[in-house]
């Protein structure tokens, strides 16, 4: 009964806690589920594989017996998949990597099927296939999201491209280091569905309507605070397109959106938000805030410049959809010369 009255005495707030630790812990266990569940699958489709190669079925002589498998497998285990087609492609999967080195068996190892799928069908080294396996895992990638990357060669944007960014002269060197670790200097927006430019605004609001793909993008630690949010100094407003936090960094982050190419003048903005971020909103605890300037095009020696005599921590980069590079900057010189045309009052 002592038990019962203690327990009423808990504030709805309280409760809230408890029922959302709860409800972690089901979840959490939930994906472990899923996962041990997926790698079970995957493993018995390798050893299918394996099987068909050893028994030495192929296209031109083992259709029949492959076709009449998959009956009696189907019969026994109707829910797993077994139909003559995805016996062959398990067989093509067994081929595909069996002699590959063990560090790329395991990355496609915790694939889901379907995704192992989409990614034979490219013709990638085995590097480029680790690359895409680490980021459907650590990003939690849907098949649809992994199809737009392969079709926009996400890969290739991310080779050899300098870091855009002032963190190693303006934030301590661990803080630093791992900043350079957080943040890259291109990302893939493929998910917003875009097949034209968009203006700010609208980018913007399809970035904050699929908010949780756009954080899968940006990495892991990162949690959103708002769009637009209102930053009030001197009786005037200023608002920041994108504010998030990052967990491990212990900084708030301002993500300010450009359709264009990059502008020197775009640094003098940022750096004004983030003194205000600082100065209005940063917790004791907290280090320094942290600017993104996400614009369709860089120059990385313009970017070198514009920031080479600034002291709060600025980065850019550029975003991508599923257009050519060269469509979409043609695009958007032609949006920026209609902007013109249309100056705003």
């Amino acid at each position: 009964m002592n038990d019962l009255i203690h327990t009423n005495t808990f504030d709805e707030e309280e409760y809230n806690e408890i029922l959302q630790q709860a409800v972690a812990v089901i979840e959490s266990s939930r994906v472990r589920l899923a996962k041990q569940m997926n790698n079970i699958v995957i493993s018995s489709y390798w050893e299918i594989g394996k099987l068909l190669v050893e028994c030495k079925l192929d296209s031109k002589y083992g259709d029949s017996v492959v076709e009449k498998l998959s009956v009696d497998l189907k019969a026994k285990y109707p829910e797993m998949g077994l139909s003559p087609r995805n016996l062959w492609d398990m067989r093509r999967f067994y081929l595909r990597y069996n002699e590959e080195d063990i560090k790329l068996r395991q990355a496609v190892a915790v694939l889901p099927w379907s995704h192992n799928l989409l990614l034979m069908s490219y013709d990638l080294s085995p590097e480029h296939v680790i690359f895409y396996a680490n980021e459907v895992v650590s990003k939690g990638w849907s098949r649809d999201m992994l199809r737009h990357a392969l079709k926009s060669e996400y890969h290739l944007s991310l080779q050899a491209v300098e870091k855009s960014n002032n963190f190693d002269s303006t934030l301590p060197a661990q803080q630093a280091d791992y900043a350079n670790e957080v943040f890259r200097s291109s990302y893939n927006l493929g998910f917003i569905d875009a097949i034209e430019p968009l203006k700010e605004l609208e980018l913007e609001r399809r970035l904050v309507q699929k908010i949780t793909a756009f954080i899968m993008e940006l990495g892991s630690g990162f949690s959103f605070i708002g769009n637009q949010h209102t930053l009030t100094f001197n009786d005037k407003e200023y608002r920041v397109d994108l504010l998030f936090f990052h967990r491990r960094l212990r900084s708030m982050v301002a993500i300010e959106l450009k359709i264009g190419e990059f502008k020197p003048e775009y640094v003098g903005k940022m750096n004004f938000y983030l003194s205000l971020l600082d100065k209005l909103e940063k917790a004791p605890d907290e280090n320094p805030s942290i600017g993104i300037i996400l614009c369709a095009e860089k120059d990385h020696l313009d970017v070198e410049l514009a920031l080479q005599d600034v002291n709060k921590p600025i980065g850019v980069a550029e975003y991508q959809y599923l257009l050519p590079k060269n469509k979409l900057q043609e695009l958007v010189t032609g949006e920026i010369k209609k902007s013109e045309k249309n100056p705003k009052g």
